[in-house]
């Protein structure tokens, strides 16, 4: 049976194109997913997400099971509200799914998961919970609901919304959050723009997604939202990797941690099979339209799309692609689109953030 969120019945209410996502019922655009885009570069908008999955890690050994469980190093966080993102990987070093991790204080960590993946990382964590006999527990908040809000303006808006987040949240660095009554503030996002990602109680979820609105504020949807997320260099899970990927392959080595002495689920793996390729961005001189699983040819050997679209800011399309080692920014390259050949330019992988293009 299709889940849905608390905003399900706004959603419909506004118009929204609804379709199935990961089990749950999500919109898709709420007309033009064209212009929605445009609303979070220029302006901003709000994004229900959620669907994804908030869990509390809490115990007095919450963090000895984060250390071993992620492949980033949960030492990093210091100061509460610190955010870390990373992956859970598998013994072969795949990755069974990326993550936030917020630190609250040593005995609490807020996890944010995917959808698709929620009761799979569950089982997860519950089965290494029980194998290294750890006392901490994971606990799912089905209790509350999410709302991102990006773009240039989306912090006046959300004041404007929340006048009393202003003072604790005015002065967040990016990938940090702050409780304010019962909203959680994270300057988090999945779109290249600055905003927030805003955790509270689903049954104040529709009131805040009104105010918002009333403020002016464009409901956006998972169309703009990958369009917006691959402008800006983002992985998917799934697409740009998954459980048999490595993360040296998927862009993700910075998000690991190799070098201190703890140990992690997959570290063996990764230390034994270094990087085979490299993860680059794609930009096609040539009319189509770029998309997953397809071919790139280079003087160096093969390589994949692994997320493509058209890119609303750019006007031309944009592809996210594992390369061969050897290949260099600034190559051009093939790609196999409908048994024809086009020119593709290799860039770094992050087209648009900020409302600045990049390449």
């Amino acid at each position: 049976m299709t889940q849905q969120t608390a905003l399900n019945a706004a959603h419909r209410r506004g118009g929204a194109k609804m379709v199935d996502f990961g089990g749950w019922d999500m919109p898709l655009h709420y007309g033009s997913q064209i212009e929605e885009h445009h609303a979070v570069r220029r302006d901003c908008g709000m994004f229900d997400v959620s669907h994804m999955c908030a869990l509390d890690i809490i115990g007095p050994e919450a963090r000895a099971f984060l250390l071993r469980l992620i492949a980033n190093n949960v030492d990093k966080l210091k100061q509460p509200g610190k955010a870390l993102y990373s992956a859970m990987l598998n013994e072969s070093g795949g990755v069974v799914d990326d993550l936030i991790v917020y630190y609250i204080n040593d005995t609490k960590y807020r996890v944010v998961i995917n959808a698709g993946t929620t009761e799979k990382d569950l089982d997860w964590m519950a089965a290494h919970l029980v194998e290294w006999k750890l006392e901490a527990v994971c606990i799912p908040r089905r209790d509350l609901a999410m709302i991102a809000i990006q773009g240039p303006n989306a912090r006046a808006r959300v004041w404007q919304v929340l006048p009393e987040t202003r003072t604790a949240s005015e002065l967040l660095k990016p990938f940090f959050a702050v409780t304010v009554g019962d909203y959680f503030v994270a300057s988090t996002g999945y779109t290249g723009e600055d905003g927030f990602e805003i955790t509270l109680p689903a049954s104040k979820a529709e009131a805040l997604w009104q105010a918002l609105f009333t403020a002016g504020v464009k409901p956006i949807g998972l169309g703009a939202r990958d369009t917006l997320r691959l402008e800006a260099g983002m992985n998917l899970y799934g697409q740009d990797m998954n459980e048999k990927i490595s993360p040296l392959d998927a862009g993700m080595a910075w998000t690991v941690d190799l070098l201190a002495a703890r140990d992690f689920v997959g570290k063996a793996a990764l230390l034994a099979n270094p990087r085979q390729k490299q993860f680059l961005g794609l930009l096609l001189l040539d009319r189509g339209v770029l998309r997953a699983h397809q071919q790139v040819i280079t003087p160096h050997g093969a390589g994949e799309i692994t997320s493509g679209t058209y890119s609303p800011s750019l006007q031309q399309s944009i592809a996210l692609a594992r390369l061969p080692l050897e290949v260099m920014i600034g190559d051009t390259v093939k790609v196999e689109i409908r048994d024809k050949q086009l020119s593709a330019r290799v860039v770094k992988p992050c087209f648009v953030r900020n409302g600045k293009t990049l390449i």
